[in-house]
């Protein structure tokens, strides 16, 4: 799939560790994904429930996302994260 994406952490309105927890934004690449759920690798350390904001350069996807799996490694966060929303069309079906 290989799908470069823009990513970055949303937080909740009111959400109180918003101030303490550092936001992020960083570049990564889809490596699977489906019509509900992606699979990624970040070198940003999230946890189980974070959500997040996935968007192409081109806008044709721009989402928030809840993490669903996490997979630590040196230097680097395997991610799988569930849409929250409904994506219509961002994967074209044969």
């Amino acid at each position: 799939m290989r799908i470069p994406v823009h990513l970055a952490r949303s937080f909740a309105a009111g959400d109180s560790s918003a101030s303490s927890a550092a936001g992020f934004d960083e570049s990564t690449i889809i490596e699977f994904g489906t019509p509900q759920e992606v699979l990624f690798a970040c070198t940003t350390p999230l946890e189980f429930a974070d959500v997040v904001r996935l968007r192409t350069a081109d806008g044709s996807l721009d989402i928030e996302a809840s993490v669903v799996a996490v997979q630590y490694h040196p230097g680097q966060t395997v991610i799988a994260a569930r849409f929250l929303k409904e994506v219509p069309n961002w994967i074209v079906k044969s």
